[in-house]
């Protein structure tokens, strides 16, 4: 897995939206793989937070027929946290301060998973 590409890809959506403050790639299992975090911020617990709500809103978007599960937004009094899912292996989770345009990120995170998403898929090259 390419962990440069994967960073480059978190740092560039934080330099498109202002107030993202974290950000994290995961399993939906919630095993971190890869991270852009403050020192304060636990990334493999961030991560596995993240795969747990994932995991109930999806449940819930398919116990109420609302389809597949796109993105999960918890808001508190600091800012908030979003859960983007990737495919139906991985998830991004974005946190932001009181200054986040939300619906400016969910517009730009869009291309960002994609690319996560291919470099997630990726076959690593054989070596010979």
């Amino acid at each position: 897995m390419n962990h440069e590409a994967l960073a480059l890809e978190m740092r560039g959506l934080r330099e498109q939206v202002t107030g993202i403050t974290d950000t994290a790639v995961a399993a939906v299992d919630g095993l971190l793989i890869a991270a852009d975090t403050a020192d304060a911020i636990d990334p493999e617990g961030l991560a596995a937070l993240a795969a747990a709500g994932l995991g109930l809103a999806r449940r819930t978007a398919l116990a109420s027929s609302r389809g597949s599960l796109r993105r999960q937004v918890t808001y508190g009094s600091h800012g908030c946290a979003a859960v983007y899912a990737i495919g139906d292996t991985a998830l991004m989770v974005v946190l932001g301060d009181e200054g986040l345009d939300v619906d400016r990120l969910h517009r730009a995170s869009q291309p960002t998973l994609d690319r996560i998403g291919s470099i997630l898929t990726a076959k690593s090259p054989e070596v010979v």
